[in-house]
């Protein structure tokens, strides 16, 4: 069966993804992305599915993935109809790689590392700890979250009973494809294109779906709407440039891609929680301080 690669953003102002999902039950998803994954599952029971290895996983269950390692977690509803918490931070290789290769304090974290391509499934005892990390993390700051997800790191590198889960015959590349697919091509295109007038219909033909396929499939892979992507990008450069330039907003929003300006300061408000002008006005008098 074929894995599918999964398009991670990083959360905003942050080099990596952090994520808590709250579910009824776990749909079976096999998939695998080009990050490092450390995933706490809570209040949830089912079976696990990393690389070729298949079992049945309880609750307070921690594990830490390699890149391009295929995985999945299934279960069913909780007879009490309880919530099913997952905690995720998604890392990118790059970027942890070279934390650890130029940092002698981060040495410590390499064999964590190299583990990980197949896979580690750790104590409960770590997993009780983990999850008072990811509740930190869950509110805090992006730079109080960057030192979380070191300490998290770090704590997990301390257990020398973990276990690794895929075999060490099996091999990434005859499960996944590193060649991007067609859907990929896409989001590529996308993410060249996001200041331009871009078209549905168009991205479908792309992709060889119908629209309202595309539609369905875009949400399933990159959990939102394609004009919710398209807005997070385009208010991701505006960030960028009321930080940096001293353009008008209006010219800003032109830059973009928005049409009008009473939808760039709508959409902004929305995903920044403030106006453009209230959000360049605070980082400003944040850097005189």
């Amino acid at each position: 069966m074929r894995a599918m690669c999964e398009k991670v953003i990083p959360s905003n102002n942050s080099s990596w993804r952090y994520c808590k999902y709250s579910l009824d039950y776990i749909p079976f998803n096999w998939h695998y992305h080009p990050e490092f994954e450390i995933c706490l599952t809570l209040n949830s029971q089912g079976v696990c599915h990393i690389g070729d290895y298949i079992a049945p996983y309880d609750d307070l269950d921690l594990v830490i993935l390699g890149p391009d390692l295929p995985h999945t977690w299934q279960s069913s509803p909780n007879s009490d109809n309880s919530v099913q918490i997952v905690h995720v931070a998604q890392i990118p290789k790059k970027w942890l790689s070279q934390h650890v290769s130029n940092h002698p304090e981060l040495a410590v974290l390499e064999a964590l590392l190299i583990a990980s391509q197949r896979g580690l499934k750790f104590s409960r005892q770590t997993a009780v700890i983990a999850k008072q990390y990811f509740e930190k993390i869950e509110a805090s700051e992006p730079f109080e979250q960057y030192l979380g997800l070191l300490a998290l790191l770090r704590e997990m590198s301390k257990e020398h009973s973990a276990r690794m889960l895929s075999s060490s015959t099996f091999s990434v590349s005859t499960h996944t494809h590193q060649a991007h697919d067609k859907f990929d091509k896409v989001i590529d295109y996308i993410y060249r294109h996001y200041t331009e007038t871009l078209c549905a219909e168009q991205l479908a033909i792309m992709a060889h779906m119908s629209t309202n396929h595309f539609h369905r499939f875009f949400k399933k892979r990159m959990e939102r709407t394609l004009t919710e992507f398209i807005n997070q990008l385009r208010i991701g450069h505006a960030c960028k440039e009321l930080i940096n330039t001293n353009r008008s907003i209006t010219a800003i929003s032109d830059q973009c891609g928005f049409k009008n300006i009473s939808n760039f300061n709508r959409r902004f408000l929305m995903l920044k929680g403030a106006t453009p002008s209230e959000y360049r006005k605070r980082l400003r008098q944040k850097s005189l301080v």
